[in-house]
């Protein structure tokens, strides 16, 4: 019986070399090859549905034409400021339409798009700056003080959008009026860009490591390319969605959907900051169809339900931490249709589905659907192999829905590797397949099941924050004999920090060491309870991390 795994192993060593003497080499040319990206998708709705709305944020809106445009203006003052093919362009900018412009006319320079997660303290942003090498940041004015706060240093050009002030600083600059600069003549002689070789980059994301250093995850226009197809197929979509920026486009790029929404010539609607009432407005008046987020936004959704004005069913796809059925069944109920995925910044976000089986329509008891649908599910259609691995045997799990295993990943949705970290590409893609780190089972109908972080990550609110990166914080305070920081059930953002610390003397205080944490960490990645107790070790001396748990249930410590 040959498997899937089989089948793997024979597409990675090639077809065989008899084939060649029957029929003639048939070489790739410029009539049936052209590199796959997802530009692509814009140069075609510009040409195909140019006066449709792109997007909307406030009282501004702008056509695919204009939006086109505006694009490969951007592309020029990439050029123009010195930037080669290759080179990193970081961007730190909420869900305003310049993110959507960046998503487009940074790659169409041939530089690729760092977006920078807009929560992060200034330690991890420089070192992000510096390990990416980027020369130019574009910024929104919101973080204008951090801006001005970076280390002399760092050497690069900074570009502000939407500073009502002009800015009279030597490396500061507005983004409209380099924008502006660029002539109507020069945009219309310029072709549109494809890439020599689809898998060059095209973006550049940096997710928490277990070591608390960010790693630089780097995307290919194929993968890209291939993503926003794959969230078509998924999620069952037609042309002209409108679409509510909920999820932060920095999170690996939106899971792609910026490229997605376009490739539709559907409508996106911008949004800055925002709660549960203005998420419910935002879908009144602007009839929106889809959105994304993690389970934060379903709960925010479920407080405000009642304000909202129709009965027309809302499509919403959630990821992060497993969400509770529970949660799953109000959302429901209140007009939503949910699609539950599961994914990683490494495989450009979802790459498994808990795709929705017919015959369970049957199921009477919505508690019922919820768990099934709770479920992570199955893979990507562009994920060729999903598996979960007993690690030391190095073989497939039973398929029980009771062994439990490490979950492998192989296909086109796999990142090219991290940027300058040959160490860690190399444990990832051990053995030839992508390493997640995360432990589940599978069931025998083929859907896998988280059941638990091999990765010392916690999952608060969407966002990653690394446990060992709080630790090193907390344990240069000088009162600190010994810490360890775990991740425990919080109703509103799914996970918070926990940490457990051990003390050298009586001077140290719950609010001394959160004091201490607030000057080098981001607000919410600061521990929401701390535990004065003794932490249980193996004999060499290493912490029981999986007994930490227990000692917070013992203790009744819950949030």
């Amino acid at each position: 019986m040959t498997t899937d795994h089989d089948l793997g192993v024979r597409i990675l060593s090639g077809a065989p070399k008899d084939l060649e003497t029957i029929m003639p080499m048939l070489n790739k040319n410029k009539a049936n090859f052209v590199p796959l990206t997802p530009l692509a998708f814009l140069y075609r709705t510009k040409e195909v549905f140019p006066e449709r709305l792109a997007w909307v944020y406030k009282k501004r809106k702008a056509t695919y034409e204009e939006f086109y445009y505006r694009c490969k203006r951007l592309s020029l003052v990439i050029k123009d400021l010195g930037i080669k093919k290759g080179e990193v362009v970081s961007v730190m900018l909420p869900n305003v339409p310049e993110m959507l412009e960046a998503h487009f006319g940074i790659p169409m320079s041939g530089a690729i798009l760092n977006t920078l997660n807009t929560r992060l303290e200034k330690r991890s942003i420089e070192f992000i700056l510096n390990h990416s090498k980027s020369k130019i940041l574009i910024i929104h004015e919101d973080y204008i003080n951090l801006a001005l706060d970076l280390s002399k240093k760092i050497k690069i050009k900074i570009v502000i959008v939407g500073a009502s002030k002009t800015l009279k600083l030597k490396r500061i600059t507005s983004y409209d009026l380099l924008l502006s600069k660029i002539s109507l003549s020069r945009i219309k002689k310029l072709t549109n860009y494809f890439p020599d070789d689809e898998w060059d980059s095209i973006t550049l994301n940096y997710t928490s490591g277990t070591t608390g250093e960010p790693k630089g995850v780097l995307y290919h226009h194929r993968g890209a390319y291939l993503m926003c197809l794959n969230n078509q197929m998924v999620w069952k979509m037609s042309y002209y969605p409108i679409y509510l920026w909920t999820l932060p486009m920095f999170h690996c790029n939106g899971w792609c959907f910026p490229w997605t929404i376009v490739a539709l010539a559907g409508t996106q609607v911008c949004t800055n900051k925002f709660n549960g009432k203005d998420i419910i407005s935002l879908i009144n008046k602007n009839n929106v169809t889809h959105l994304c987020g993690a389970p934060i936004i379903l709960q925010m959704i479920i407080d405000n339900k009642k304000i909202k004005n129709d009965k027309r069913p809302i499509h919403i796809m959630t990821a992060a931490s497993p969400p509770p059925p529970n949660i799953l069944e109000e959302i429901e109920t209140s007009g939503f249709l949910v699609t539950h995925v599961y994914g990683l910044t490494e495989s450009y976000g979802p790459a498994v589905i808990s795709e929705w089986n017919p015959r369970w329509d049957k199921i009477k008891s919505s508690s019922k659907k919820s768990i099934l649908k709770a479920r992570q599910g199955v893979k990507y259609p562009s994920l060729e192999f999903l598996e979960v691995y007993d690690t030391k045997k190095m073989k497939p799990v039973s398929r029980d829905g009771n062994s439990l295993g490490e979950v492998f990943l192989r296909g086109n949705i796999i990142m090219k590797g991290y940027l300058n970290n040959n160490q860690s590409n190399k444990t990832a893609f051990e053995g030839g397949w992508f390493h997640t780190g995360d432990l589940a089972v599978i069931h025998k109908d083929g859907y896998i099941e988280l059941k638990d972080r091999s990765k010392d990550i916690i999952i608060s609110g969407g966002e990653n924050i690394s446990s060992i990166e709080i630790e090193k914080i907390i344990l240069q305070n000088p009162n600190v004999k010994d810490c360890a920081v775990v991740g425990i059930k919080d109703k509103k953002w799914g996970e918070v920090p926990c940490a457990i610390v051990e003390k050298k003397n009586n001077m140290l205080t719950e609010e001394s060491i959160l004091k201490f944490c607030r000057k080098h960490l981001a607000g919410f990645k600061l521990p929401k309870k701390i535990i004065f107790e003794s932490l249980p070790r193996t004999s060499t001396g290493k912490i029981q991390k999986y007994n930490l748990k227990k000692i917070i249930t013992d203790k009744n410590d819950k949030i």
